[in-house]
């Protein structure tokens, strides 16, 4: 049974996400779908993401469609903070704490359960950015700096995006600067 569960409309363009948090044993697990048109193709992609006790990422799987084309992705983060991206690695996003998925707002509940910053507190963190469309990976590093009790400050790519996030007590976003906004919670 799912611990909590957000469903967003994206505020930009035409998609949605929902996703859950669910306690497994000594494991985390996010997992949701995307709907959405890319270049007036329907997508949809199914994700699940499996962190440890301390909100690290382990392995994520994201499975799908945009128009035709088949999505099968699998990263594998091996205890020396190596990634892999279906078997191949990816030196460039060693030492990445997050997986940070471009499609989905999903991903900010682990920096931000992970780091547990009080108000006016800043954390550095690197993330392994799942790219989209060309589902690749690259390195993110972010800035989470909370303002509030609700409120977080988010910086990425030393500035160059810079936005306000409101979470929920689970730290799930539920406004995601102009991008996203949560419909409904439980």
């Amino acid at each position: 049974m799912p611990d909590h569960v957000i469903c967003w409309r994206r505020i930009d363009k035409p998609g949605y996400d929902s996703a859950a948090l669910v306690r497994l044993a000594a494991e985390w697990h996010l997992s949701g779908t995307a709907v959405f048109t890319h270049d007036r193709e329907p997508g949809r992609l199914d994700y699940l993401v499996a962190c440890d006790e301390r909100w690290r990422t382990c392995w994520t799987r994201v499975t799908g469609w945009i128009g035709r084309r088949v999505v099968q992705v699998e990263v594998v983060v091996d205890t020396e903070g190596r990634w892999r991206l279906n078997d191949a690695e990816s030196a460039a996003v060693a030492g990445a704490t997050d997986v940070d998925f471009e499609f989905s707002p999903s991903t900010n509940v682990l920096p931000i359960r992970r780091v547990g910053l009080q108000v006016g507190q800043a954390a550095p963190v690197r993330a392994a950015w799942l790219r989209f469309p060309s589902l690749t990976l690259e390195p993110l590093d972010q800035v989470y700096r909370r303002t509030g009790p609700t409120t977080y400050r988010y910086e990425s790519a030393g500035g160059a995006f810079v936005g306000d996030l409101v979470v929920n007590a689970a730290g799930f976003v539920t406004r995601y600067a102009d991008f996203w906004e949560a419909d409904s919670t439980a």
